[in-house]
């Protein structure tokens, strides 16, 4: 009763609007990630060699699915979870909040099938292929319009969204594209040059887990060719801004997560018109 007052308060102090009976609100669902392919050059040596090599299989995964009312087809989000998994605002806030906006949300779990507590010390590579692999899950949807989809990630899930989207990265082997992303204080790379799709980056002032320098050098080295990059940097907040459950604060591995309400609600307004724009008809 206590996590569903809570919800409920967030949702109020949000101006979160709930999609009346909506179908199929937070429905668990199975689905796994795209395999890695492999290269032409491995299955021409396996060939000579005469050795039979099996392709890969994904990893089963498991996601949480919500979608406005009526039949569609909607666009759709693909909601990718930071290194200390499905936290409230990533499982439901955020989900509430794109499903009233009129949008399909799929939130990737990318643990529990792996047997994986956090990987806030650690990496995993993997999740790129996630994202993919729910892009893969949607598009067999009748009601999702699987030309309007963006990619939206928070902390890790914000740096797995980047590599996702980065030229010359794994999206030139995936079957399905993204239209556009969305990265919550994601750890940026100056060496990933350009974009495959519109992004937005949203980041705090103060974050020094995911500090923002790294993302200014990279928009300085984008070419004329790119599509645009914004970035978008909320003054004296810090790591998780957006993300009421931290609304007292907390250091986590000498790193400060701190909800700031402005910044929070000047963001969902950013993305609200960046989604808008890019997945519109």
């Amino acid at each position: 009763m206590k996590t569903a007052g809570l919800f409920l308060c967030l949702v109020a102090c949000l101006g979160i609007t709930l999609a009346e009976n909506g179908a199929d609100a937070d429905e668990l669902v199975r689905f796994e990630s795209v395999p890695v392919k492999l290269s032409p050059f491995r299955i021409r040596k396996a060939g000579e060699q005469g050795e039979i090599i099996s392709q890969p299989q994904g990893t089963p995964l498991l996601g949480y699915l919500s979608r406005p009312q009526g039949q569609g087809p909607f666009p759709a989000i693909v909601v990718m979870h930071g290194c200390d998994g499905l936290r409230l605002s990533v499982k439901d806030l955020w989900p509430k909040r794109l499903v009233s906006w009129g949008y399909v949300v799929l939130v990737v779990d990318s643990f529990t099938t792996r047997n994986i507590k956090d990987t806030c010390q650690s990496t995993l590579p993997d999740r790129v292929f996630d994202a993919y692999g729910a892009l893969d899950f949607l598009s067999k949807s009748s009601f999702v319009d699987v030309q309007r989809v963006a990619l939206m990630g928070f902390s890790a899930g914000g740096t797995a969204t980047l590599e996702g989207t980065k030229i010359e990265g794994n999206e030139q082997l995936m079957d399905h594209k993204f239209r556009a992303a969305v990265a919550y204080y994601p750890v940026c790379a100056a060496s990933q040059g350009d974009a495959t799709v519109p992004i937005l980056i949203l980041s705090g002032e103060r974050d020094n887990w995911s500090p923002t320098e790294p993302c200014r050098k990279r928009l300085a080295n984008l070419t004329d060719d790119s599509p645009p990059i914004e970035l978008n940097i909320y003054k004296g907040t810090y790591h998780d801004f957006d993300a009421p459950e931290f609304a007292v604060g907390r250091r986590v591995f000498g790193h400060i997560e701190k909800y700031d309400p402005d910044a929070a609600a000047k963001s969902i307004r950013s993305v609200h018109t960046f989604l808008r724009k890019y997945l519109s008809n």
